[in-house]
C-alpha cells in the first residue's frame, strides 16, 4: 500500500485529489495539510511514503516543507504540484531531490502514474513540465559540459547506457524492456548511477546528461 500525504491550501482541489488518488486500489491517503509547516508534521507523523506538496503553500513553501523532509524522513518521496508557466523555482526543486512534477491540470491517470512512479523510485514529469525545465537549463557553457562529462566518465559503459535512458524519461520497467533486462536489475543500475553521479533524483541525472551532451 502506497501511503500518501496531499498537501494544498486550497481545499478543493485537496478533496479532488484524494478521490482521484483512492480510486487506486493500493493508495490510501494518509493525511492532509493545509500549509507547508502542517505538512511536513503530518508526513512524519503518518510515516507516508509519498508527499504531493503544492509548491506555493503559507507559512512554509512546498519547495521548504520538501527540503525539511528529505532530511527527515530520507526514503520519503516528493511530488509537487505546480501551475504551467507560472514556477520559477523548478530547477531549485530538481536540486532539493524532487521525484517528480505534476500539473494542477493532469489527468486522473498522469496524477495516479506519478505517485506509484515515486513510491517505485521512478521519475515523472509530465511533457511540459519536461520543456520547462529543459528551457531553464542553458547549454551555454563548455566547462559545465565538460565538467558533466567528466562525472559521466565515472560510469561503465551500460551506466552509461542506462543514464541515457533515464534522460529520455524512461522508467524502470521500460528500461528493462528496451534492454531485455528485468526491472529488478535496471533498478539497481539506476541506483548506482545515482550514487557514481552524486544526484540525489533520476530528474537531476538526466539533466546532467543534457548538460553534457553537445546542443
Amino acid at each position: 500500500m502506497i501511503r500518501v500525504l496531499i498537501a494544498d491550501d486550497e481545499p478543493l482541489i485537496r478533496a479532488g485529489v484524494r478521490a482521484v488518488l483512492e480510486s487506486a486500489p493500493e493508495v490510501t491517503v494518509v493525511g492532509e495539510a493545509a500549509d507547508g509547516r502542517a505538512a511536513v508534521d503530518g508526513a512524519v507523523r503518518q510515516r507516508a511514503d509519498v508527499a504531493l506538496l503544492d509548491i506555493r503553500m503559507p507559512v512554509l513553501d512546498g519547495l521548504a516543507a520538501m527540503e525539511e523532509l528529505r532530511r527527515r524522513l530520507p526514503g520519503l518521496r516528493v511530488v509537487l504540484l505546480t501551475a504551467f508557466g507560472v514556477e520559477p523555482n523548478l530547477m531549485r526543486a530538481v536540486r532539493g531531490g524532487a521525484a517528480g512534477f505534476v500539473l494542477k491540470n493532469c489527468t486522473p491517470d498522469e496524477l495516479i502514474g506519478a505517485v506509484r512512479a515515486a513510491h517505485a523510485g521512478d521519475a515523472w514529469l509530465s511533457p511540459p513540465v519536461t520543456r520547462m525545465l529543459m528551457g531553464l537549463v542553458t547549454p551555454d557553457s563548455s566547462e559545465r559540459q565538460r565538467a558533466a562529462a567528466r562525472r559521466l566518465g565515472a560510469l561503465s559503459g551500460r551506466e552509461a547506457e542506462i543514464a541515457a535512458l533515464v534522460a529520455e524519461g524512461l522508467t524502470n520497467a521500460e528500461i528493462g524492456a528496451r534492454l531485455h533486462m528485468s526491472e529488478a536489475t535496471i533498478k539497481a543500475y539506476v541506483s548506482r548511477v545515482l550514487t557514481k553521479l552524486d544526484c540525489a533524483n533520476r530528474v537531476q541525472a538526466a539533466l546532467l546528461v543534457r548538460d553534457a551532451t553537445p546542443s
